[in-house]
Parts: structure tokens; C-alpha cells; sequence
């Protein structure tokens, strides 16, 4: 029990130590997450639509 009640002591202490982030941090990093998931997927599409046309064009 007593190793219990040690393990909550420290995690409150550690949580007290995060400095979680403010509204517009989160509202930067995720425009930012969506803009390069945008771009990756969008590249993905183009790559396979370029395999695909080259694929039709060799079988026929």
C-alpha cells in the first residue's frame, strides 16, 4: 500500500512539472498535421494514378 501511495505522490509531482499547451498551439500544430497530410496523401494519388496510366498503357 505504501509503494501505492509513493507512486501517486510522484506522479502528481511530475504532473505538476508538464506545461501542457494553449489553445493556439493546438490549433497551429493541427493546421499543420492537416496541411502535411494533405500533401502526402495528394502525392500518394498522383503517384498511383501515374502507375496506374503506365501500367494500362504496357498491358493495353
Amino acid at each position: 500500500m505504501e509503494k501505492m501511495i509513493s507512486y501517486f505522490r510522484l506522479s502528481k509531482v511530475e504532473l505538476s512539472k508538464v506545461i501542457f499547451p494553449i489553445k493556439q498551439q493546438v490549433k497551429t500544430a493541427f493546421y499543420a498535421v492537416l496541411i502535411v497530410v494533405t500533401v502526402v496523401a495528394l502525392y500518394l494519388a498522383l503517384i498511383d494514378w501515374i502507375m496506374s496510366f503506365t501500367l494500362k498503357q504496357i498491358i493495353g
